[in-house]
């Protein structure tokens, strides 16, 4: 097979899909996710939301203009799609959002119309570019700032498709994190205590559990901003 596909047998352990179905599954093509993060838009269709059992038909649907992916319409059925973006299906105005379940699978919830538009990305690095300040995303963007007080491993919640900073939501006490990674992936908690590269938070039960620093997504101040289940 080509460069477009990829056994299922060795498809990244956070894809739902079934491994022992056909040899050969779709390969996302090079984009804003990871091959861990994300997923292609046929495998959405077909084994997430399952509207579509053959590739013709997701690129059918693809072609009827209805989908549209962080506001934007998509057509490639190889395009990613991964943690946190939302998808909008005009013809039946239906949302959604991708997320990583506590099985460290990618899925996705049902969400309202006005979640659609905001999205949150987290902060992997800074630049300085000719004079301005650049935030570096998880998801690949780039966006210039004037504030000095983003810090990597903070969130920025975006409105959509405009990619404009709606809050700057800051990793420190009492914020809330979604865990990106790591074996307490999928779950929500509050951050007690940061301490050089790790984490201390509180989970929903109570306990205190440590966590690098790298799987913590921040996703709100004491709440959540977005419905995540």
């Amino acid at each position: 097979m080509g460069k477009d596909h990829i056994k299922r047998l060795a498809a990244p352990k956070t894809w739902h899909v079934k491994r022992k179905k056909i040899k050969y599954i779709t390969k996302p093509m090079p984009g804003p996710h990871s091959l861990e993060t994300g997923t292609s838009l046929n495998i959405l269709l077909k084994e997430i939301l399952n509207y579509a059992v053959t590739t013709r038909e997701a690129k059918k649907i693809l072609n009827t203009n209805d989908i549209k992916i962080d506001g934007k319409t998509r057509k490639n059925f190889r395009f990613p799609v991964g943690i946190f973006d939302t998808i909008e299906f005009t013809n039946t105005n239906e949302f959604f959002r991708i997320v990583l379940n506590k099985k460290g699978k990618l899925g996705i919830i049902k969400i309202k119309k006005e979640e659609a538009l905001l999205k949150p990305c987290k902060i992997i690095g800074k630049t300085m570019v000719r004079g301005k300040l650049q935030l570096n995303l998880f998801d690949g963007k780039n966006i210039f700032a004037d504030d000095g007080t983003y810090k990597v491993g903070d969130t920025l919640l975006l409105a959509l498709p405009q990619d404009k900073i709606s809050k700057h939501i800051k990793l420190g006490k009492n914020s809330t994190i979604f865990l990106a990674g790591g074996k307490h992936i999928g779950e929500i908690g509050n951050v007690e205590n940061i301490v050089e590269d790790k984490v201390i938070y509180k989970d929903s039960k109570g306990d205190l559990i440590e966590t690098s620093k790298k799987y913590a997504f921040v996703v709100g101040d004491s709440n959540t901003s977005i419905t995540l289940g």
